[in-house]
């Protein structure tokens, strides 16, 4: 590998580490990718030159001086592909023209219905709701949705980093209505689904806890 390809390979985890794990130090950015902070430092501050990232002070309780963390700017998360975000966008406008919200609401509920038949479909045979819930996050992923299941005590934790059809939750949240409901549907009664974080009112992350019923 040349020392360009070795570069953009860096900045590119750099990218996504942020992405999935919000704003970072230099110095630990460097440690959970397994870097020098000088090679991290350098692909940091030519993300910066780009737009990329921003810089921010640490808020600090004590005497020390604040460290920087570095975070995703609007264009550092456009890095990551809204999938369609046009054609969508364009899509749910003629919609909304030809049959008013009632249409749009329709077309979304049709949308849910697809995805509960599939998702049902590959949550199947599962024997536990936490793989149901790692079955759901999988298939989440494979999506777009940088998704992952976490156990936080008798709970799990649906992760999603980043919305691959945020311009269309944009111009309308009923996408992200359905998609709670859609939740609920195939996990299960013995489960509680409350969403925790979410992107569209200021979250980094959309988050939702299941709780065993």
């Amino acid at each position: 590998m040349n020392l360009e390809n070795k570069n953009e390979q860096t900045a590119q985890r750099i990218l996504f580490r942020l992405k999935s794990h919000g704003a970072q130090s230099t110095a630990t950015l460097a440690g959970s990718l397994q870097l020098t902070a000088e090679a991290v430092r350098q692909q940091v501050q030519k993300l910066a030159e780009a737009g990329l990232l921003e810089g921010s002070l640490e808020r600090s309780s004590g005497a020390g001086r604040p460290r920087q963390l570095w975070n995703l700017t609007a264009a550092g998360h456009a890095r990551f592909p809204d999938a369609h975000a046009q054609l969508a966008l364009d899509l749910i406008a003629s919609m909304r023209a030809l049959h008013g919200d009632a249409g749009v609401d329709r077309l979304i509920d049709a949308r849910a219905e697809e995805n509960r038949r599939h998702y049902a479909e590959s949550l199947q045979g599962a024997r536990s709701l936490g793989e149901r819930v790692r079955r759901l996050a999988a298939l989440r992923e494979r999506e777009g949705y940088m998704a992952r299941a976490e156990r936080d005590g008798r709970d799990w934790l649906l992760i999603e980093d980043h919305c691959p059809i945020c311009a269309a939750a944009q111009a309308c949240q009923g996408f992200c209505r359905a998609e709670l409901a859609l939740f609920r549907a195939v996990l299960g009664k013995d489960a509680r689904v409350v969403r925790e974080q979410h992107l569209l009112a200021g979250g980094r992350r959309c988050t939702y806890r299941i709780t065993p019923a």
